[in-house]
């Protein structure tokens, strides 16, 4: 007869005593690794055809939803009692209805999540599948953190030294369009992919009276050199067309000092370009204080927005005593600088997302401060005449991020703050979705007034049919 070899015996015997340990010594019931009355069910191959899989559906639903299950079916909420969004809306109508070379561009300022163009991504992939690709616009010309980048652009550098408007060393201010600036000499360069061919390319940076020059060059040509040397300091900007459907883009210092902001990749409309500008560790200051005015104003000019969103709140969160005492002022004071620069144009305070953190029971809950600064935003979209987007409700409101880190896939990191991409994409398909209802009520509105202005005898009720 045969017989099992020693070492096995032995083991069997160690892991049968290891399983029957817990049943015999109470202080390790809380051990045990097998149920044996389960065993027959397991052990039971009967097909199980007609038996109901609800319940096992509900569980996995519970404890394991899927971000299908936890996008919001309800309705964004987005605000824009002063219609301070119509110039907007006017302009997408133009693009919409493909008027000679009508471009609607977007400026979103945001924090963290911005700087990897999450949400911001997807609700331009959005727009510009309803109304056209105007181009990609602006990006910086190197990373300032590892995990900067934008959907569709590669970009690398050295030998730059790289001040942004969170952590200057000089801190005057001169931060270009996107919140940071690159100082190089000779040595100094920068190399850009995009995936899709443009027809131009506009490169953003300082002139000022120390200045030195750099080239503008594609892997067969060099489209020009730029002399930044002026007798002030002063935003400027040099455009080139780009021939033969180069998609790789090299920046070089040719001698002397020059400081560079980005460059914006465009084509002609109609269309939309949605410009990207996330800074790290941003919140309201970086617009209200931390940019120098004029230089700020000069950069917003040149770009002519037609839409500016302020997309802060989630760096604050966690600060009750500035929530309370500075940052009404601050973001007050932000509006007031876009509105003096832009004076035509319309903004859109949106709100953060959820901010999750665990309580002492360890569920994962709203940081407390959240809803109050939420509804300051919005009572300062009120106050001064702009649009508000509620991102926190739309989301789902309180709680939001702990059924998002539970999702599956999971929606969010492990800190509650930053979205996975399909929690991202979740975000971005809202502010999109808004974004059209406004424009849709604004179409309606301007049927509306076109009934009324072509038949004034008409009733109310007949102009809204």
């Amino acid at each position: 007869m045969p017989q099992f070899p020693v070492k096995t015996s032995l083991a069997i015997v160690t892991l049968a005593g290891l399983l029957l340990l817990p049943e015999v010594a109470p202080a390790l019931k809380d051990y045990k690794t097998l149920e044996w009355h389960s065993i027959p069910a397991v052990l039971d191959f009967a097909s199980r055809k007609s038996i109901s899989t609800a319940p096992i559906v509900e569980a996995e639903a519970r404890l394991k939803p899927t971000a299908d299950n936890i996008i919001p079916t309800a309705p964004a909420t987005f605000v824009d009692a002063t219609h301070n969004l119509d110039h907007f809306f006017a302009a997408l109508s133009r693009t919409e209805t493909k008027k000679d070379g009508a471009v609607t561009r977007i400026l979103h300022y945001g924090d963290s999540p911005t700087t990897a163009d999450l949400i911001t991504a997807d609700t331009r992939a959005d727009l510009q599948k309803q109304f056209g690709d105007a181009g990609h616009g602006f990006c910086l010309i190197a990373k300032p953190w590892a995990w900067y980048g934008h959907r569709g652009v590669d970009m690398s550098g050295s030998n730059w030294k790289i001040d942004n408007a969170m952590q200057s060393d000089i801190r005057d201010g001169l931060y270009g369009l996107g919140g940071v600036s690159f100082r190089g000499t000779d040595g100094a360069s920068a190399k850009i992919t995009v995936k899709q061919p443009y027809t131009s390319i506009e490169v953003a940076y300082l002139a000022q009276p120390d200045g030195g020059s750099f080239t503008v060059e594609t892997e067969s040509a060099t489209l020009g050199t730029v002399e930044t040397v002026d007798t002030t300091k002063h935003a400027a900007f040099a455009s080139f067309p780009i021939a033969d459907e180069a998609v790789k883009f090299f920046i070089r210092v040719k001698h002397g000092p020059v400081r560079m902001f980005g460059a914006q990749f465009t084509k002609p409309g109609p269309g939309i370009i949605y410009d990207s500008l996330g800074v790290n560790g941003a919140y309201i200051s970086i617009l209200a204080k931390m940019f120098q005015e004029k230089h700020w104003a000069e950069e917003l000019q040149h770009y002519k927005p037609d839409l500016v969103i302020v997309n802060y709140g989630t760096n604050e969160s966690v600060y009750p005593k500035y929530i309370n005492e500075g940052y009404v002022k601050e973001i007050k004071e932000a509006v007031r600088r876009l509105k003096a620069a832009l004076p035509e144009s319309s903004i859109l305070i949106m709100s953060p997302m959820d901010r999750g953190q665990r309580d002492t029971t360890g569920e994962i809950v709203t940081v407390p401060v959240m809803l109050k600064l939420v509804d300051l935003q919005r009572q300062v979209a009120a106050d001064t005449g702009c649009g508000f987007f509620n991102t926190f409700q739309a989301m789902g409101g309180p709680g939001t991020m702990g059924k998002w880190y539970g999702a599956e896939p999971r929606l969010v990191g492990a800190d509650f703050i930053h979205p996975m991409p399909a929690g991202a994409k979740i975000v971005g398909h809202l502010l999109y979705k808004s974004l059209l209802d406004g424009y849709n009520q604004y179409k309606r509105r301007e049927l509306q007034q076109r009934i009324a202005d072509s038949d004034p005898k008409a009733t109310p009720a007949e102009h809204s049919r």
